[in-house]
């Protein structure tokens, strides 16, 4: 199957995806807030980070290499799928691959993050990132198409969701050259130079689309859009310097017709903001209660927000408030379980099997 490159082709694998019981899955019906047979769950960075077999086949290869060979993506992706029976699938790959992708010097160090060898800070430092076209990325559709094969036969058809970084979140990087807790230089960028802040911005997410609509072009059923960092601002400074750049990327995805899953930390103040930039879905992190989170996110769905540290808690307790995340999901439109962020890498495999088989068997009659 050849690589799926253009707007018509892409709308063709969309139109396929209707006529699926990949459809009808939990998931995805929890996304457009449909009646559902049980309450859907996944969880962010279940792709790895905890298991056993995950570190066997990551052992001496770098985190990017391993991002852009389609076997191993493949192989990540399908491991807690295989091993919890989790209603989704979620890409494996890493915010900054992109910017890998078109030639920017980059890599993750292990213990640090994403360092970036010559940050961005001027107009000429934007214009020197190439844009992003699905025939740099090869090993993205083949691993998509891969897991779409495989996934078809798991309980009955599994969904996979692609995955991008949102544009403020890889423009951190680019400007702070790694990680950072303030962002100041970031800011400084946004409030000192808009012009460049704004060329930046939208070069990102040209790139982040491109991402998105390779991964929908080869199967992907849903996308969810991560903004990591974006609890670091405030209302006013999202809306007008972040919500037009992520609503681009939602809105270009958006007419590819699948669900759109947006989710940040820390964004309690934000979560409106964030539904309307173009979510079908809105994801909340452990620090909102979803009673809280679902009237700002207006008719949209929610997912979330299990706190990732109660895994760590005796089985009762992090059933009871599994069961207790899963009743203020009631109601939303639609709710999709999850943690309120990512696998902590020492959590007991085991005990996600059991929060997994926990949620799918909750009684919502």
């Amino acid at each position: 199957m050849a690589p799926a490159g253009t707007l018509s082709e892409t709308l063709g694998v969309v139109t396929a995806l209707h006529d699926s019981p990949l459809h009808d899955s939990a998931l995805l019906r929890a996304a457009r807030g449909e009646k559902v047979p049980h309450t859907p769950v996944w969880f962010m960075r279940q792709a790895g980070r905890s298991l056993p077999e995950y570190l066997k086949v990551r052992e001496g290869i770098a985190m990017l290499d391993s991002c852009q060979n389609a076997e191993l993506i493949t192989e990540i992706t399908l491991q807690p799928v295989r091993r919890y029976g989790v209603d989704a699938a979620i890409f494996f790959s890493d915010i900054v691959l992109p910017l890998k992708a078109v030639g920017v010097d980059l890599d993750i160090v292990p213990g640090v993050g994403p360092v970036v060898a010559s940050p961005v800070r001027t107009l000429a430092d934007v214009e020197a990132i190439p844009d992003l076209t699905a025939e740099q990325i090869p090993y993205i559709t083949q691993a998509v198409q891969a897991l779409v094969g495989e996934l078809a036969s798991v309980n009955g058809g599994t969904p996979l969701i692609g995955f991008a970084g949102a544009p403020f979140t890889v423009a951190s990087y680019l400007v702070e050259g790694g990680p950072s807790k303030e962002h100041a230089k970031t800011k400084a960028l946004m409030f000192g130079a808009p012009d460049v802040w704004d060329a930046l911005m939208r070069k990102i997410a040209d790139v982040s689309a491109v991402f998105l609509e390779t991964q929908v072009a080869a199967g992907a059923s849903a996308v969810q859009l991560f903004d990591s960092w974006a609890g670091a601002l405030t209302p006013d400074d999202y809306a007008r310097f972040v919500q037009p750049h992520s609503a681009r990327v939602l809105e270009r995805v958006g007419e590819l017709g699948v669900p759109r899953i947006h989710f940040g930390v820390g964004t309690t103040n934000l979560l409106d903001l964030m539904g309307e930039a173009g979510a079908d879905v809105v994801g909340v992190d452990w620090r909102t209660p979803l009673d809280r989170a679902i009237p700002l996110v207006g008719d949209r769905s929610v997912q979330g927000n299990l706190d990732p540290t109660l895994v760590f808690a005796p089985t009762e307790v992090m059933t009871e408030r599994a069961a207790g995340v899963i009743e203020a999901g009631r109601a939303a439109r639609g709710h999709i379980f999850n943690l309120g962020h990512g696998v902590i890498p020492s959590t007991d495999p085991d005990q996600l099997a059991r929060l997994t088989e926990f949620v799918q068997s909750y009684p919502l009659d």
